[in-house]
């Protein structure tokens, strides 16, 4: 006697049924009842499997271990004969580039394959797999249909080569916001994350990639304006110092200090403003930071007394302080990492025409409205530039910090090779930026009494050295390390030619005025040697911190020099108006003693590298 009984079994079940229906010639309801027969005990409750079964199972188990094992040996074998036939030699001077970014690449390999082992994923099973399916599927797409996933295309970007950045598999992350980690392990390994459920797709960011002149218009020339403010700002004082002497009745040591207190202001923010960047990001950071400029060139345009001057500068130095750190975050948020050095180097280049444009340009804005009239004109092109970044910049989510140790400031400034960096670095860079920003104006009024026009002239000739000696120096970086000659020796040499141009100031020695001052002016952008000297001592996980460590040093030395310049200048009595030549000598040669001295202390072998790095 037999009962009809209505199932469903899977697609996998039913075409295992059909081919054995086939091969036993027996029909199907024999062979479904013979297994249930097997499977159900008397009183329908389910047997053990004997230990016939289990045996077989295990057999099977170790069957399918031999087959991954013998498949890991082929994929290794494979990967040892394709590297090894294909990798060239590489020349001693390559050497330690490869090591470092292969060192870096093997970490996040390491860390990719730790991903996959916990999430219990086989990488080369899913690839056979999707191989073996897209072959049954060929042209039948409507009987095997796709219900809960959508296949995602293969990456088909090129391997990541030697002379590349590593950070590239970090932008790789960073360029698709909060999913920055699933973006990454597509990144490293293309068939990861090959179906992803429907549902999962629709809430990726919707960030669409823009063409790279938008990018330009609407992300890097924005920061770029703001940055070029910020060295306008530093450098302007300089050329209206005259009208502030006669107006305000100041002494060396008040326009010293006026000077000065955007450095100090500057300094203090460095570091609370690199936080906000990592929570917030440039564009409202930059924006609304930057305001604090506008209000403050504002104040310091309509101010009647000393102290409201130094409250408006102040303002500009917090307003400003942003520019640089901004600029560089957003150009690594928006664009594609091998473009990034330069347009690092173009931004630095570009920026550096505000100081440019402080001299002879400034000049004749102050012939037509005054330096007040300036300075409003400043305020509301702060103000401008503020909304334009808030308003044009498109939005930009940031990956999450990915885990593992946090290493903070507390690291690099615990480690005595950054304290053998940097008090040379702080004192040659930080000179560089007083001198420009306002000694240099007030030693060809004062000691070389040259006439307005020439004064200017000297001083855009200052500006235009600063603004190409950054692209300069990042090439010579690059053509030097071809020669095994290190970042540092390369900043112990530029430091050596910057203490004979000082000395050739202080000596007086007869050259164009305009030579030994424009090296001292590039000199300024040296923190590009001090930067590329913090990559060698300092891991890449530390190197945005090293760097806002070594700046804080360098805005804090242009302070000190600033402000104590003008107080020993200030030791001496006005000549018709004029501070004496041994006035800016004495205090030349006394900050030049400190350079010295610093550089000493570098040239000492440096510390052992430490081992392991302190967690903060």
């Amino acid at each position: 006697m037999t009962k009809s009984v209505r199932v469903h079994l899977s697609e996998r079940i039913s075409e295992q049924l059909a081919t054995a229906t086939k091969s036993s010639g027996a029909t199907r309801s024999a062979l479904v009842e013979a297994a249930l027969d097997q499977f159900l005990g008397e009183g329908g409750k389910i047997q053990e499997p004997s230990v016939e079964i289990r045996l077989n199972a295990i057999s099977a188990q170790l069957e399918l271990l031999g087959h991954d094992l013998r498949v890991v040996s082929e994929v290794v074998a494979l990967q040892a004969r394709f590297h090894l036939a294909t990798t060239p030699v590489l020349s001693s001077s390559a050497q330690r580039a490869a090591c470092r970014l292969g060192s870096a690449r093997f970490d996040e390999f390491a860390a990719q394959v730790e991903a996959r082992v916990q999430a219990g994923r086989s990488l080369i099973g899913e690839t056979i797999e999707r191989a073996r399916a897209q072959a049954l599927q060929t042209g039948s797409s409507e009987d095997h249909p796709v219900n809960d996933a959508t296949v995602v295309e293969l990456d088909s970007s090129p391997a990541i080569g030697l002379d590349e950045q590593p950070e590239r598999l970090d932008a790789a992350a960073d360029r698709d916001g909060p999913h920055g980690s699933e973006a990454m392990a597509t990144a490293t390994n293309p068939a990861e994350h090959l179906r992803l459920p429907r549902h999962d797709l629709r809430r990726q960011p919707t960030e669409r990639a823009l063409p790279h002149w938008l990018l330009i218009l609407r992300v890097f020339l924005p920061f770029v304006a703001a940055y070029f403010l910020s060295f306008l700002f530093r450098t302007v004082n300089g050329t209206i110092a005259e009208q502030l002497l006669s107006e305000f009745h100041l002494g060396a040591d008040d326009l010293g200090l006026l000077t000065s207190v955007y450095f100090l202001v500057f300094a203090a923010a460095q570091i609370p403003i690199g936080v906000l960047l990592d929570r917030y990001g440039p564009r409202p950071v930059q924006g609304l930071v930057l305001l604090a400029a506008a209000a403050g060139a504002g104040l310091f345009g309509v101010s009647e007394s000393f102290w409201l001057l130094l409250a408006g500068r102040a303002l500009i130095g917090l307003g400003v302080a942003a520019a640089l750190t901004a600029g560089l975050q957003a150009i690594v948020l928006w664009f594609a990492s091998e473009r990034v050095p330069l347009l690092n180097g173009v931004m630095i280049m570009l920026a550096g025409l505000g100081a440019a444009a402080a001299t002879v340009p400034a000049e004749y804005v102050l012939v037509a409205i005054g330096w007040r009239g300036l300075f409003k004109l400043l305020a509301i092109a702060s103000a401008v530039c503020a909304v334009a970044i808030l308003l044009v910049v498109p939005s930009r989510s940031l990956a999450p910090a990915r885990g593992g140790r946090r290493l903070g400031l507390k690291t690099v400034y615990a480690d005595p090779r950054f304290w053998r960096l940097a008090p040379l670095s702080a004192s040659c860079v930080g000179t560089a930026w007083a001198l420009q920003g306002l000694w240099a104006a007030r030693w060809f009024a004062d000691v070389e009494r040259t006439g307005r026009p020439e004064l200017l002239w000297n001083l855009l000739i200052m500006a235009l050295a600063s603004s190409f000696s950054a692209l300069i120096l990042g090439i010579m970086v690059q053509k030097v390390r071809k020669l095994d000659i290190s970042p540092r020796a390369l900043l112990g040499f530029v430091a050596l030619i910057f203490f004979l141009a000082q000395l050739a100031v202080i000596l007086r020695i007869p050259l164009p005025s305009c030579l030994p001052w424009g090296l001292v002016a590039a000199v300024s952008t040296a923190t590009v040697l001090s930067y590329a000297v913090l990559a060698e001592l300092f891991p890449k996980e530390l190197a945005g911190r090293a760097n806002a460590a070594l700046n804080v040093f360098h805005i804090g030395c242009a302070f000190v020099v600033q402000a104590a310049t003008g107080l020993v200048v200030q030791h001496w009595n006005l000549d018709q108006g004029h501070y004496p030549e041994a006035a800016y000598q004495t205090a030349f040669a006394i900050n030049l003693a400190v350079q010295v001295a610093a550089w000493l202390w570098f040239l000492l072998p440096m510390p052992r590298k430490r081992a392991t790095y302190a967690a903060s």
